[in-house]
């Protein structure tokens, strides 16, 4: 069934010496990863050793030895060979604009890029993506835009599609990398190799069956051993080698520990890492190592557990009870004007500052912070939340490392009370994005740029005009775990515009209002919240207006939210009245979510 595996670097998978072209067939879906996945990637390159596993792509073989290249089907991992490509891509862009200035064995490697990306003989692309969605012609407009293909014009609206959006991701990292660093040309080098040494596993089988009793087999298999199992394992070990009696209670501490942070080991992990940076400052004198990652957790506990196993078993505990309320899992302890800022800041997806928090938790009372101190350093998070989150300022590489500074700071300083609050919000705003680029993030494609942070706010805005008689738990998640209150698009965003809306939007026009759609459709003014999204859909602007329920209840936009007011007394859509909206929004937003001393701006268009 399996004709080889092999772990390859990329750099030897893509050789421009091999005859290898990798073709996604046309039944694959398209390219679908976002802003997280091509974050994630370029992340995990900078902060692990060479050779990081990118993980497995399964191939199928059907080209004979006659053919001028070997065409090897791409049935599972495409998405990753895609994202790569578009880095490497990126990366040649990039490079090509300093070749005048590379020696020559950098000039070597700038060709062996450019064959990474082409086949030598053929002048193919190395890979063929899926027709889908315009996937493979907006990938050869890219090729062709850096002078790889000749006379590829990008089809209309590429810009908005996730090929274009990929690549023009990694050339702003790269340069934000670039800047960073006194040697440009180095710099590019470095994120060269560190893609070059990363490794894929290549599984070549013979046959489509082959491939799905593979594909099947590999996803159905038992959950291998994780950093928090072998954490677990080393500890019990070091407690039986002191004292076997002591193993149980351990063990039970143990299971403590983990019933505080959920069964998400996505959560446990975290947590781990949070721990070690938050107390680095002490805990480093042990390990010797300066900062936790993923790659690291296993070294560094090791190490603690070593140091004093049954000291550290307690301080952990003691700090994931803290974590614990923090996150939402127990009830907060005497601390109840903290539930909805620490609810707000989960929403707005601010993880990251647990770090900072859970320090905080555990010294408040040497650094005399009361209740409505923390209450104002979890308000100041959650609106540097919503800038960082719009904007990507600061990266989120840079999150862990900025809030382990703020630690540093406090620590250095010595600061306590509200001199700590002040040093908090001044640390957050002398890295926060500006005004002017929270503006245009808002005006900008919100929905498909970061739906959650679009839901958050849209929420903040209604829950601003909400009474204690009128609130209503617009985060309320059914028996399936999703949200009741969805984000609704009042211009669908369907691939078939329904031709009530063509005329309304774009005068009868098809073209035109699929233009409409791929340039306005996400953005803040389109976008409001329902209950009963699926049963408005592409419903007609009317039909959406007045919809009732069974018991003629209001459930369109005339369901009494403010932020269906304006709605529920039109009569049309267009767009104009999405970009008037946008622009009002926008800056009830921006008001909102301004630090103290900011200027309240009130632009709108």
């Amino acid at each position: 069934m399996i004709n080889s595996v092999y772990a390859y670097p990329i750099s030897t998978l893509l050789n421009g010496d091999n005859n290898i072209v990798y073709h996604i067939p046309r039944y694959q879906r398209e390219y679908s990863w976002g802003k997280a996945h091509w974050e994630s990637l370029f992340d995990d390159l900078l902060d692990n050793d060479p050779g990081y596993f990118l993980g497995s792509i399964i191939c199928i073989n059907q080209s004979t030895d006659s053919l001028a290249s070997q065409q090897l089907e791409l049935v599972d991992g495409q998405q990753r060979m895609t994202t790569v490509s578009l880095f490497l891509a990126a990366l040649y862009s990039s490079l090509k604009d300093d070749r005048d200035q590379l020696d020559e064995d950098q000039n070597m490697d700038f060709m062996a890029l450019k064959y990474r990306l082409m086949h030598k003989k053929s002048n193919q692309t190395r890979l063929e993506l899926q027709k889908q969605n315009s996937n493979f012609q907006d990938y050869q407009a890219i090729l062709s835009r850096i002078g790889l293909l000749e006379d590829i014009e990008p089809l209309s609206n590429a810009g908005n599609r996730r090929v274009f959006k990929a690549y023009r991701y990694f050339q702003q990292r790269i340069e934000s990398f670039c800047e960073s660093s006194n040697d440009t040309v180095e710099a590019r080098f470095q994120l060269l190799n560190s893609i070059n040494q990363s490794v894929l596993v290549k599984i070549e089988v013979n046959s489509h069956s082959d491939a799905y009793v593979l594909f099947e087999s590999l996803n159905n298999r038992g959950a291998p051993l994780t950093a928090i199992d072998l954490i677990k394992n080393k500890l019990l070990a070091e407690v039986g080698k002191i004292n076997q009696e002591k193993i149980d209670p351990a063990f039970d501490k143990w299971k403590r520990l983990l019933d505080y942070l959920t069964d998400d080991y996505a959560i446990q992990e975290r947590f781990f890492r949070h721990y070690y940076n938050a107390f680095q400052n002490e805990l480093r004198q042990i390990t010797k190592i300066p900062f936790a990652t993923r790659s690291k957790l296993m070294k560094i506990y090791e190490k603690l557990i070593n140091h004093d196993v049954f000291g550290f078993l307690q301080d952990i505990t003691v700090a994931g009870s803290c974590y614990s309320q923090i996150i939402g899992e127990t009830e907060l302890q005497n601390l109840p004007t903290l539930e909805k800022p620490l609810e707000d800041l989960e929403h707005i997806q601010g993880a990251p500052s647990y770090i900072l928090l859970v320090f905080l938790w555990i010294k408040k009372d040497d650094l005399g912070l009361e209740e409505q101190q923390l209450k104002q350093v979890i308000q100041i998070l959650v609106k540097f939340f919503v800038r960082r989150n719009l904007t990507d300022t600061p990266p989120t590489r840079d999150l862990d490392r900025l809030f382990v500074s703020i630690i540093t700071n406090i620590n250095d300083g010595n600061l306590s009370g509200q001199a700590l609050v002040d040093q908090v919000r001044a640390s957050l705003v002398s890295v926060s994005t500006s005004l002017d680029d929270m503006e245009s993030a808002l005006k900008g494609d919100l929905y498909i740029d970061n739906a959650a942070v679009a839901r958050f706010v849209l929420c903040a805005l209604e829950e601003t005009s909400m009474t204690r008689e009128t609130t209503i738990d617009l985060w309320k998640l059914d028996k399936h775990k999703k949200y009741v209150w969805t984000i609704e698009h009042i211009f669908p965003q369907g691939e078939n515009i329904p031709m009530h809306w063509v005329d309304m939007i774009a005068q009868g026009d098809k073209d035109l209002a699929n233009e409409y759609r791929d340039k306005y459709v996400h953005q803040l003014g389109n976008l409001t919240i329902s209950g009963f999204n699926s049963a408005l859909g592409t419903k007609s602007f009317i039909d959406k207006r007045d919809r009732v329920d069974k018991q003629g209840r209001q459930v369109g936009y005339k369901n009494g939210l403010t932020l269906n007011r304006t709605l529920a007394d039109k009569d049309k859509w267009s767009i104009e009245d999405i970009q008037y909206r946008t622009g009002l929004l926008a800056s009830r937003v921006m008001e909102l979510f301004a630090f103290e001393g900011e200027d309240r701006l009130t632009r709108g268009d």
